[in-house]
């Protein structure tokens, strides 16, 4: 096959990289190759993009197959920075240019389904978790399960977006309702006995259900490890970073993560067993949980930068994103070591004038606590609550005096 001969390509410093998406993933990514002698054009429907304003872009929908052919006319290799674009765009790019990600793990990751099998197949840990197609495969899977557990819709979702604790049984059908509407409307109207089977009525086969039910795992903490692999089959990871959320948003990566060694060391073996055993090309992000007896389970995986990566830009010998351009170039892999603690924080909309702010002047917190702010904002058109503007990457000798920096700062405390 065609996408297969390409995987032995090399593509040297002054090609071109198209990039379908122009957020802030793509616009580091950019920055991180053309500092390497890299050319970039974004595909994304956003005009002024933040990677569209420090690479040229082509603004059209995502399922635009003619924009798509545009962007591989302009690019010797395409890459995505985010998982939601269109697979069968990607699969259209991997048959007529240069995609070493090709469209399968984009498949897979699309569908939380789909995602756990793959993960399963490498013979990693997930929780255990059941397909859910109608209110009847819910309430059997929790007897079956038991609760706590967490609802998801199979698709879309992401900073906690599409899912729901259960705690209780009476929450059931109201999660349901709420995550599947589609599928509680179209189990109202069917015919209450005496007619077609499910199947016959359209309702999704069990390997199409569209949500998922996970087995609430009780967990010391959450990290998450960002793996490498080119397309000449080198493998390394970075650091295992340990991640606090608030509001189901990414807040805080600390690395090292605050727990023993030999756990750190596990989880980079599992990343390094599941990007390999993927055959994915580019960065894979690997979402585990630590239990208290220091299990791991797999949450969820993305094929790209992510956000728990981005300590690397200013901690580690090379960045995420340059590793990103190193892997779908097929260049050697950069040095992953971690060269000083560092403590990420999220900016959101809601902290990013504080953030600006804090920046024009003197900061006395950091000079006293020895700590050394890095920031980095994406350049997106509209700030709103929530939304992810920037981040800052805190240097630092011990990762507590940076957390005592974000403490004293009190940016985050809205």
């Amino acid at each position: 096959m065609p996408e297969r001969k390409a995987l032995t390509r090399t593509l040297r410093p002054g090609a071109t990289v198209g990039v379908l998406g122009g957020g802030q993933l793509g616009r580091m990514m950019a920055l991180a190759g053309s500092a390497m002698g890299y050319r970039f054009v974004a595909l994304d429907p956003a005009p002024g993009a933040p990677c569209g304003q420090v690479s040229p872009q082509i603004v059209a929908a995502y399922d635009d197959i003619e924009a798509a052919r545009e962007l591989a006319r302009r690019a010797d290799v395409i890459t995505y920075e985010f998982e939601n674009v269109d697979a069968g765009v990607a699969a259209l790019l991997a048959e007529e240019s240069y995609v070493p990600q090709g469209s399968e793990l984009l498949y897979t990751t699309q569908h939380r389904l789909r995602e756990k099998a793959a993960i399963v197949a490498a013979g990693v840990p997930v929780a255990p978790y059941r397909k859910v197609a109608s209110l009847a495969d819910l309430k059997a899977a929790a007897a079956e399960l038991g609760l706590p557990a967490v609802l998801k819709t199979v698709t879309g979702g992401y900073d906690g977006k599409g899912q729901a604790v259960l705690r209780r049984e009476d929450e059931l059908e109201e999660a349901f309702r709420r995550l599947a509407p589609e599928a509680a409307e179209a189990a109202e109207t069917a015919p209450a006995q005496g007619g077609p089977s499910a199947a016959d009525a359209g309702f999704p086969e069990a390997e199409d259900a569209s949500l998922v039910l996970e087995k609430f795992v009780p967990f010391r903490c959450e990290i998450s490890v960002v793996a490498a692999r080119s397309a000449r089959g080198e493998v390394k990871s970075f650091p295992a970073a340990e991640n606090i959320h608030v509001s189901n948003i990414l807040h805080l990566s600390i690395v090292p993560a605050r727990v023993p060694g030999a756990i750190q060391s596990r989880a980079r073996e599992l990343a390094e067993k599941l990007i390999a055993g993927l055959n994915a090309v580019g960065l894979l992000a690997v979402e585990m949980f630590v239990t208290e007896d220091g299990e791991l389970f797999v949450n969820e995986l993305a094929p790209r930068p992510h956000n728990s990566g981005h300590y690397t830009m200013d901690a580690c010998a090379t960045s995420q994103f340059e590793q990103h351009v190193r892997a779908v170039c097929n260049l050697p892999l950069g040095d992953t070591e971690l060269l000083t603690p560092v403590v990420m924080v999220n900016v959101l909309g809601q902290h990013l004038e504080g953030a600006i702010g804090r920046f024009s002047s003197d900061d006395e917190a950091a000079n006293r606590l020895g700590v050394i702010p890095k920031l980095h904002i994406y350049g997106k058109t509209e700030s709103k609550t929530g939304r992810k503007m920037g981040h800052i990457n805190l240097l630092c000798k011990d990762t507590a005096d940076a957390l005592a920096w974000v403490e004293q700062t009190n940016l985050w405390r809205n």
